[in-house]
């Protein structure tokens, strides 16, 4: 839990910091803006809000890493609320008015997160979680999302090496794979979910994995 709230004050911390012409840079997420993925987050923190606050009785049917799934086929893009995320973010105009947003919603479930108790069980997608679990699951959430945000951005502060590797962890454990030692945490998250390609070298020490890239985790 303790990871939840520093990786999630890291990544609004690089947003409170951006310019209002990083808003208008390419992320990380293909087809989104800065500002369609800040978008993103503000709802990402309302569903944080949102489960933390929907107890559950019966006993857990997912942890932090099978909370997650791999999907048969990527993502097209063609989801409406990925549509929607971008036109809600338009509507914004002002940047500060996203930086507004999510400081406000952002800071409420960080606060609902280092307030709850981490053995309540709570609900969400028709699956039942310990809070601890919930919120270690959303420690992949922000790390992903702040490598999405900096893609572009070279300038603001990459995200924390614990919450690199407890990604990296998680990602091998979500797949059952394991990334070469050689890569780096950070390069084993952009090639293994495909936002980044791997160069030829990296392709030859990946030997048969590379043939199960990229991994969607949704």
């Amino acid at each position: 839990m303790d990871l939840f709230s520093q990786s999630w004050k890291a990544l609004r911390t690089a947003v409170a910091d951006l310019s209002d012409e990083d808003f208008a840079q390419p992320s990380g997420c293909t087809g989104w803006l800065v500002r369609d993925l800040v978008c993103h987050l503000i709802i990402d923190a309302q569903d944080v809000l949102i489960t933390l606050v929907t107890p559950a009785e019966s006993e857990p049917t997912r942890n932090a890493v099978t909370y997650w799934e791999v999907p048969a086929k990527p993502p097209t893009g063609d989801d409406p609320l990925d549509a929607l995320t971008v036109r809600l973010a338009a509507a914004y105009e002002d940047p500060a008015l996203l930086k507004f947003h999510l400081d406000d919603v952002g800071s409420a479930a960080g606060r609902a997160a280092e307030l709850c108790d981490p053995t309540l069980r709570v609900s969400t997608r028709d699956q039942v979680l310990t809070a601890a679990d919930y919120l270690d699951a959303y420690v992949l959430e922000w790390t992903l999302h702040h490598l999405d945000l900096i893609a572009h951005l070279p300038h603001v502060p990459r995200p924390s090496a614990e919450s690199l590797a407890r990604t990296r962890e998680m990602l091998e454990q979500i797949t059952g794979t394991t990334f070469p030692q050689t890569f780096s945490d950070e390069d084993a998250l952009l090639i293994g979910t495909g936002r980044r390609t791997p160069s030829a070298a990296q392709r030859a020490e990946l030997g048969d994995l590379a043939t199960k890239l990229p991994f969607s985790i949704g």
